[in-house]
C-alpha cells in the first residue's frame, strides 16, 4: 500500500507524455511482439466473428459449438502444468511461435475437413496452442521489460491486440458478402464463410514471422527444477490461491456468454453478420483504448484499485446487455461493459507476476491459465444446453453472479487497508 501511495505523491506529468516516455523504453524484442500480436490480432477477429457462422452454416448447432469450446478450453487445463515447464526448457520466444503457427495450421485443417470429429481434434490442437501462448506471454514480457515500462507493456499488448482483433471483425464481417458475390452464392453459404476463414490462416502463420525474429534473452530459458516452482507454491498456498481463484470464478462467468455473443446478436436482437461484424469491431475498438489507457489509471491510483473499480462498474452495464428491451441500449451496454471488464486484465497479469519471483513465474502462468480454462471448459456446455432449452436468460443471470462474487474476492484480498499491506507485497 505504501508503494501506491508514493506514485499518487509524486509530480504529476502530462498523461500523454508520460506514455510516450513509456512506449520509448520498450526493448526491442517488445516491440517485435507487438507487431506479431498486431497481426495475429487480425486474424483471431476474422475468426472470432465467423467461425461459429461457418459451423452453423454446415448444419450443426449451439450445443456443438459449446462442445468445441469446452474441447478447447478443457485441453488448455489438462496440459497447462506440463507446458509450463516445457516452455522453460524450449524457451517463451519459441512457445509463443509454435502457439500462433498451431492456431494457423487447425484452422486450415477444419476448412480442409469440415467433420465433426476434425473439429474436437482441431478444438484440441487450438487448446495446446492457446495454453503454450498463455504460459509463456507473461514471463516473455516479464523478461523483456523494466519496472518502470512493464505495466504499459502489458497494457499495450491487450490494447493493441484487441485494436487488431477490432479491425478483423470489421473486415470479417464483409469478407463473406465479398465471396459471395465472385461465388454467385449467399452470404451465409458455407463456401462464402470458407474462404473467408483462409484469411485467418495466412495471417496466423504471417504473424510468426516477427516472432522469428526475437532474440532469446538470457532469462528465457529457465533449467532450475520445476521443484522450485512447486516449494514456492507450498510455502505461499494462502498467496497462490488468492492470486489465481478470483480468475477461476471470472472464467465460469465469461464461459456462459463470451463465446456465443455473436449467436445472441444474431438470434435474439436478429442482427445481420455484416452488422455484428461492426459491433464486435467498435465493441473491440473500445475494449483496446480501455486497455491503452488503462496503465496511466493503474499509475496514478493503484492496479486493485483500478481492477474492482472498471470490473464493479462493468456489471450495471452487462445486466442492461442481457435484459434491456431496445436494442440501441444493449448495443451501448454491450461497448461501455467490454472495455471496463477487460481494461483491468493486463494490470492484475501485471500484479499477478510481481509477486512471485522470477523462477516460479512459469509456474504461476501455468496455474493461472488452467484457472481460467477450467471455467471455459466447463461453461460453454452447459450455456450452450441452457440456450437451447430456457434461452440466454439463465446464462447471463449466471455470469451477472460470478462476476460479483470475483469482485469482492478482489477487494476483500487486496484492497481492504487490512489486507493490502500483506498482500500487495512484490516476491
Amino acid at each position: 500500500m505504501k508503494t501506491e501511495e508514493k506514485v499518487e505523491k509524486t509530480p504529476k506529468i502530462p498523461v500523454f507524455s508520460t506514455y510516450l516516455s513509456r512506449i520509448r523504453l520498450f526493448s526491442h524484442n517488445a516491440r517485435l511482439y507487438l507487431v506479431s500480436e498486431a497481426v495475429y490480432g487480425v486474424a483471431t477477429g476474422i475468426f472470432q466473428l465467423l467461425f461459429n457462422f461457418y459451423v452453423l452454416s454446415l448444419g450443426y448447432n449451439e450445443a456443438v459449438l459449446g462442445n468445441m469450446v469446452a474441447a478447447r478450453s478443457m485441453t488448455s487445463l489438462i496440459v497447462a502444468l506440463p507446458l509450463g515447464i516445457l516452455v522453460d526448457r524450449i524457451g517463451r520466444r519459441n512457445a509463443i511461435t509454435i502457439s500462433v503457427g498451431g492456431f494457423a495450421v487447425s484452422v486450415a485443417l477444419m476448412l480442409l475437413f469440415p467433420t465433426s470429429t476434425m473439429f474436437i481434434v482441431m478444438n484440441i490442437l487450438q487448446g495446446i496452442a492457446q495454453s503454450l501462448g498463455g504460459v509463456a506471454m507473461g514471463p516473455f514480457l516479464m523478461d523483456n521489460s523494466k519496472e518502470t515500462e512493464r505495466t504499459y507493456l502489458f497494457s499495450l499488448t491487450s490494447g493493441m491486440r484487441m485494436t487488431a482483433v477490432s479491425i478483423g471483425q470489421w473486415v470479417g464481417g464483409y469478407l463473406p458478402t465479398w465471396f459471395a458475390y465472385r461465388l454467385a452464392v449467399s452470404a451465409m453459404d458455407t463456401k462464402a464463410y470458407s474462404l473467408s476463414l483462409w484469411t485467418v490462416s495466412l495471417s496466423g502463420i504471417l504473424a510468426t514471422v516477427p516472432l522469428l525474429l526475437v532474440k532469446n534473452s538470457l532469462s528465457d530459458r529457465t533449467h532450475s527444477s520445476a521443484f522450485h516452482s512447486l516449494s514456492f507454491i507450498r510455502k505461499n498456498p494462502r498467496k497462490f490461491s488468492k492470486l489465481i481463484l478470483p480468475n477461476l470464478i471470472t472464467s465460469i462467468g465469461a464461459g456462459l456468454i463470451m463465446p456465443f455473443m455473436n449467436v445472441f446478436f444474431r438470434t435474439v436482437h436478429h442482427q445481420s453478420d455484416t452488422s455484428i461484424g461492426a459491433y464486435f469491431a467498435w465493441g473491440s475498438l473500445a475494449m483496446g483504448l480501455g486497455l491503452i489507457i488503462a496503465p496511466a489509471l493503474a499509475e496514478r491510483f493503484g492496479k486493485i484499485k483500478v481492477v474492482v473499480a472498471s470490473q464493479g462498474l462493468s456489471v450495471p452495464f452487462l445486466i442492461a446487455l442481457g435484459f434491456a428491451p431496445w436494442f440501441g441500449i444493449v448495443l451501448l451496454a454491450y461497448y461501455v461493459r467490454t472495455m471496463l471488464m477487460n481494461m483491468s486484465s493486463p494490470i492484475y497479469s501485471t500484479f499477478v507476476m510481481e509477486q512471485v519471483d522470477p523462477e516460479s513465474r512459469g509456474m504461476l502462468a501455468s496455474l493461472t491459465n488452467m484457472a481460467w480454462n477450467f471455467g471455459w471448459a466447463l461453461s460453454p456446455t452447459v450455456s450452450g444446453y441452457l440456450q437451447i432449452k430456457y434461452g440466454f436468460g439463465p446464462p447471463f443471470m449466471l455470469t451477472i453472479l460470478l462476476y460479483s462474487v470475483a469482485i469482492l474476492m478482489y477487494y476483500f484480498w487486496f484492497l481492504r487497508p487490512s489486507q493490502a499491506k500483506s498482500e500487495q507485497q512484490p516476491a
